[in-house]
């Protein structure tokens, strides 16, 4: 099952594109004739690849463990040591990034196309090689592997990427309360690209007295890690909540949390926490190394920076309570709390400036009368457009509107 003779086409003179090919190609025959007539059409074709002859399927997987290019097998389907589909699955077993020219005689085309359904690329038959269908083959088998590998990445990436965000979604907070008489507005916006979460966070929780208790928090740094982290401290909070662990004890209780759970001793995290009585007359809120908070009552919409403590995770895990004290706010009818991350107001209006606490603050003011969802979306709305020419929004950003409901 020799290849027959052929003579060679005219060459065309004119240059011939090498679209940058780097690869490997390896012949895998075992006929000495077969070999070198496979060897003078490389030579005569336009390809830019000279072959390495194996002469058994155990010579070429030698030769293949320790290849590091893209790699294009000639591969003849009748070896001393495998015979037809055999010698395809053994070859993509030891590598399957490796495209696959079959060779086969006249009268084995349906070997051929068993072979590209095993998985090679082509498959060339013996009597009707010559040099211009031999350089495409190759060329096409190498290119349709790397179009499979992409696909393959494309489908896998999607795939990580839908788990990702299914998981995300998961763990994004879903405020719990117990019943109507309370308002909460909230805006979320990670700082990295096709994420969900970020390393800020916030929850709503009203216990079974009526009490609603918040949090805003935000984990120092980007990333995967920073993430999870802050999704760590809220759920801890939450559950410190429902488990009665409040004020000054819950900071030092998610002090010591985080400086167990941080991946990095240079890793820290602020937050503010607030308790709403039932009675709607009186706002508790323990600060940790946090801003402040813009309150809106009926003397008009100010910033209010209550008292507080250093960052979590800057004190040592075992401080004492002390070390975060309570401020307690009266609260008048119709009073709205509005709580955020920097993200919100730590960006650039300028080369030179930021907006700063009393920049947000102007905005806030404008835009007052606003009822709560309406109100976080224009803020989040109008500070995404009015940053874009200077880097746009690069951080975390969360915003929490919270209020008693026709509070009397």
């Amino acid at each position: 099952m020799g290849l027959e003779a052929v003579v060679p086409r005219a060459r065309d003179e004119s240059p011939v594109p090498e679209w940058g090919l780097d690869a490997a190609l390896v012949l895998v025959e075992d006929d000495a004739g077969d070999a070198l007539l496979v060897t003078e059409y490389l030579a005569d074709s336009d390809l830019p690849l000279e072959a390495t002859w194996c002469k058994t399927l155990a010579e070429a997987q030698q030769f293949l463990d320790h290849c590091v290019k893209p790699v294009c097998v000639l591969l003849d389907l009748h070896l001393p040591d495998a015979h037809g589909m055999d010698a395809v699955r053994r070859i993509l077993h030891v590598a399957p990034d490796a495209a696959i020219v079959v060779l086969t005689g006249l009268s084995e085309s349906e070997a051929g196309l068993h072979a590209v359904a095993e998985g090679a690329q082509d498959y060339l038959l013996k009597g009707r090689v010559e040099p211009e269908s031999l350089g495409r083959a190759v060329r096409y088998a190498l290119q349709r592997k790397q179009v499979e590998r992409s696909a393959a990445a494309l489908q896998a990436g999607q795939l990580l990427a839908s788990e990702n965000a299914r998981l995300e979604r998961g763990l994004l907070p879903t405020p719990l309360l117990r019943g109507p008489g309370f308002s909460v507005a909230a805006r979320y916006e990670p700082g990295r690209d096709h994420a969900l979460l970020g390393g800020d966070f916030y929850d709503v929780v009203q216990t079974l007295d009526g009490t609603v208790h918040a949090v805003i928090g935000d984990v120092s740094g980007h990333g995967a890690a920073e993430a999870a982290l802050g999704v760590c401290l809220r759920v801890a909070w939450r559950a410190a909540v429902l488990s009665g662990c409040v004020g000054p004890a819950q900071a030092r209780l998610l002090n010591e949390i985080l400086v167990a759970e941080r991946a990095a001793s240079h890793v820290f995290a602020t937050f503010i926490s607030m308790r709403f009585t039932p009675d709607h007359r009186t706002l508790r809120v323990v600060r940790a190394g946090h801003h402040g908070l813009l309150i809106k009552a009926a003397t008009g919409l100010d910033w209010y920076e209550p008292p507080g403590g250093m960052a979590l995770g800057l004190v040592a895990d075992e401080a004492r309570e002390s070390a975060w004290p309570e401020a307690v706010l009266p609260m008048g009818p119709g009073t709205t709390v509005t709580a955020c991350t920097d993200g919100l107001f730590e960006w650039r209006t300028s080369p030179t400036t930021r907006l700063g606490e009393s920049g947000l603050l102007q905005l806030a003011r404008r835009h007052a009368a606003l009822p709560g969802q309406q109100f976080v979306d224009t803020l989040v709305d109008e500070v995404t457009v009015a940053a874009t020419p200077h880097g746009g929004l690069a951080d975390d950003l969360a915003v929490l509107q919270l209020s008693w409901e026709n509070a009397s």
